[in-house]
């Protein structure tokens, strides 16, 4: 199948858009019949060997044309659908009729990173899965493009140069600290500010962005447009501190105790690693996909020449996993240069989690996909070097707890992958340092830290969101909590005296 270029989409979308002018006014079944925008984006032959942004953004024309797909619907289903209640429909009419500024500035109401969430968040599982045109067409994968279109207005103003800081109201004298500057510390960071409020983020890596700059690739999210958002933080006044870890630089509650801050919001996310607990997982090559895309990633590991943080070179290698992480870092190794990147996943295409285009774009790069198989042991040789590992084919029976139908091992169908190289992306956990030094803060069986409806926690002022508390999730998702801590921090210190917890 032949991959259309930027310049073949482009004249398509071109072409859409004089056939559309000849009519005298669009009819629900004319905008039903306007195809979707095909994003741009590199040729997979070129890809695979740069860690530029695949998805290369909607021409003005492509976005027009994908815009009038929209019905306007009176009842909004895909407003519903979005965990920040972004006015979808407003912010793709504003696209329609060219006004580029009054669309982000719809989209800012409600969303701080559309950049980022239009780049990297589920959208065929939240704003557009409900869409009316995917349920027109029975299709959820032809429902109106909302990310890519948040992508495009979020991009014409940032390239404009036209990003303006938000109003910041006088100070109060209350201080807030925010603990990890990802997603949802972001968030916080800046409703808080708003108000006026002393912010102090504290990040335990050396440079801010929390995921977005650890986890997720250069060629899906570029990292200029995080430390956009970054500075965009520091210069409403926020401070950053990095190499902070909370729990081990300083205690938690010291913060207030000792340091004068009035409300703590944590939203560290959910950094460590699961592992399979099988046998060989100790042998050199095997990796968690954390470490294998924080060296990538944070570390610059694929500049071999000059990083101080090598990464292994691998030939053959295996991941395990079928969610969004699995295919950033199967599609990682084929840019680090592996000759061979398989992708072993014990259910089928149809239960994979990975977003569609993410897993369409990893069968474009040549990841070879190994469905209903999963790993049994790693092995090794006399140097503990990985050499290979066992591996046993599965088939689907019941749905489990998660809904989907659960792999059911073959008895007898095990057989030996040759690889070198080894990477476990089957999820994360909370790390254990803030709940192990922080008594009183109450969590769950698996960890995560429990919180209310205002995203409080058990301890006084103490708030938190996002993976901590979710779970691994979205960027979109950790936001939303997000949103809902400032506004209840807010509230809180409006509520008291300057000084007082």
């Amino acid at each position: 199948m032949s991959h259309p270029t930027p310049e073949q989409l482009a004249a398509a979308a071109n072409k859409c858009l004089k056939d559309l002018e000849q009519l005298p006014a669009l009819k629900v079944k004319d905008r039903l019949a306007i195809p979707m925008q095909e994003m741009p984006s590199q040729d997979p032959q070129v890809r695979r060997h740069n860690l530029m942004e695949v998805a290369l953004g909607y021409t003005p024309a492509q976005a027009k044309a994908e815009a009038l797909r929209c019905l306007q619907c009176k009842n909004k289903p895909c407003v519903a659908g979005c965990p920040v209640a972004i006015d979808i429909p407003a912010f793709i009419q504003a696209i329609a009729d060219g006004d580029y500024q009054k669309s982000v500035d719809i989209l800012k109401q409600s969303s701080l990173l559309p950049a980022v969430c239009g780049r990297v968040c589920p959208q065929e599982e939240q704003c557009q899965k409900p869409c009316t045109v995917g349920k027109a067409l029975k299709d959820v994968n032809q429902a109106v493009s909302v990310g890519r279109l948040e992508r495009f207005v979020a991009d014409w103003e940032r390239e404009q140069g036209k990003v303006k800081l938000p109003v910041i109201k006088p100070e109060t004298g209350k201080k807030v600290a925010i603990i990890g500057c990802g997603p949802a510390g972001i968030t916080v960071a800046a409703d808080v500010r708003r108000e006026g409020h002393a912010v102090t983020i504290f990040e335990a890596f050396h440079k801010p962005g929390g995921v977005m700059v650890y986890g997720i690739p250069e060629f899906r999210l570029p990292k200029v447009i995080v430390q956009k958002e970054v500075e965009t933080l520091e210069q409403m006044g926020c401070k950053i501190q990095t190499n902070f870890v909370v729990g081990r630089t300083r205690k938690l509650l010291d913060l207030m105790a000792k340091d004068g801050f009035d409300a703590i919001f944590v939203g560290v996310g959910a950094g460590l690693p699961k592992f399979m607990n099988i046998p060989g997982e100790n042998l050199v090559g095997v990796f968690s996909a954390n470490e294998y895309l924080t060296r990538a990633n944070l570390m610059r590991a694929y500049d071999f020449a000059r990083a101080d943080t090598p990464i292994f070179r691998s030939n053959k290698v295996a991941v395990l996993g079928g969610g969004n992480v699995a295919m950033d870092a199967a599609r990682m190794a084929v840019r680090l240069g592996a000759k061979e990147v398989h992708l072993v996943y014990r259910r089928s295409r149809v239960e994979m989690p990975a977003r569609i285009e993410e897993v369409g774009h990893a069968e474009e790069e040549g990841v070879i996909f190994h469905l209903l198989e999963n790993a049994k042991r790693i092995i090794g040789n006399e140097q503990g070097l990985v050499t290979g590992m066992e591996c046993i084919r599965y088939e689907l029976g019941e749905p489990d707890a998660s809904g989907r139908r659960r792999p059911v091992e073959l008895k007898g169908s095990e057989f030996i992958m040759d690889v070198d190289t080894v990477i476990c992306a089957i999820g994360n956990e909370s790390n254990p340092l803030l709940r192990q030094t922080t008594p009183g803060l109450d969590h769950n069986k698996w960890g995560n830290i429990i919180a209310d409806a205002s995203q409080l926690t058990s301890l006084p002022a103490v708030y938190a969101g996002g993976d901590i508390v979710l779970g691994a999730a979205t960027v979109i998702l950790a936001m939303g909590q997000g949103r809902i801590a400032a506004a209840a921090i807010n509230k809180a210190l409006a509520a008291q005296p300057a000084g007082q917890t």
